[in-house]
């Protein structure tokens, strides 16, 4: 069984729609492509957003791969400023609590969970490691799925899950939560 290494996109501008990396967060992408070069890689895949996949395009180099985008890896809701940012951030608290509550604007929590769990499930047969850069919301809607409430540190749920941080799971089970190094 493939390990999957789940990596939170970098730091991102703080524009609506599909905001690129800040330098900071070119950076921190740098700096985990250089943690996982040694780990392997077989695969890269992305969400398709800028801030994913330019996250995802410094590893994929590292490991001599090209970068695969897959939509089920996109965050469970995207501001792209057509909604007022405070109704926005109203649905995402609703939607983070009420985890069937679907928002105009995306899935539920549980349908953003099904989405990624889906995902490793279609790549825990690869024949070695995987990464996976996604959003913080939507790895922990399946963390939250996979594991229950209780066992999800609360700042992630409360916080997000801090740029570049790295999920580490075999098939279905959760070896390590949002840690900076690969396990």
């Amino acid at each position: 069984m493939a390990v999957v290494y789940l990596v939170q996109h970098a730091e991102k501008r703080r524009d609506p729609g599909d905001p690129e990396l800040t330098d900071r967060g070119r950076e921190q992408a740098l700096r985990t492509a250089e943690l996982l070069s040694r780990s392997g890689i077989q695969a890269v895949y992305s969400s398709p957003l800028r801030r994913a996949t330019q996250t995802a395009q410094p590893i994929a180099a590292a490991a001599g791969v090209e970068v695969i985008e897959d939509r089920r890896l996109v965050e469970r809701m995207n501001w792209d400023g057509r909604q007022p940012l405070a109704e926005f951030l109203a649905d995402w608290d609703r939607a983070t609590r009420v985890r069937d509550f679907a928002p105009a604007t995306g899935d539920s929590s549980h349908r953003a969970a099904a989405r990624m769990i889906a995902f490793v499930q279609s790549v825990v047969d690869s024949p070695g490691p995987v990464v996976a850069v996604s959003h913080g919301g939507v790895t922990t809607d399946m963390l939250r799925t996979l594991l229950g409430d209780d066992a999800v540190p609360r700042e992630l749920v409360e916080q997000g899950v801090p740029p570049c941080a790295i999920t580490t799971l075999e098939g279905s089970r959760v070896h390590r939560i949002a840690g900076s190094t690969p396990a």
